[in-house]
């Protein structure tokens, strides 16, 4: 199971206000509910799934603002896959809780 941080920035927006391109990318992440979890977050998107999968979707949300009219798009995104144990974005959280 992998993890994606991924940031989809709208270059050259009427606004700085980018929250409607990120509720259309969430719109376009409930589609692959139970195939994936994804978690918002104020600065980002965490996805969790197959990385075959979540490499798929990252194509496909990059794609949203370019739909919406904007003429270039920033992606970023950094990917945690551990194949050693399992790993989610939980089991991450209660690691690092437990040592609190």
């Amino acid at each position: 199971m992998a993890i994606i941080d991924i940031t989809i920035i709208p270059v050259g927006t009427a606004t700085s206000s980018v929250s409607e391109y990120v509720a259309e990318i969430h719109k376009v992440l409930h589609q692959y509910e139970g195939q994936i979890k994804f978690q918002l977050t104020p600065m980002s998107t965490l996805i969790e799934g197959d990385l075959k999968l979540l490499l798929h979707i990252v194509q496909e949300i990059h794609e949203v603002p370019f739909q919406k009219g904007v003429q270039r798009v920033c992606t970023n995104i950094r990917i945690d896959d551990r194949r050693d144990k399992e790993h989610s974005m939980e089991r991450k959280l209660r690691a690092v809780q437990s040592k609190l």
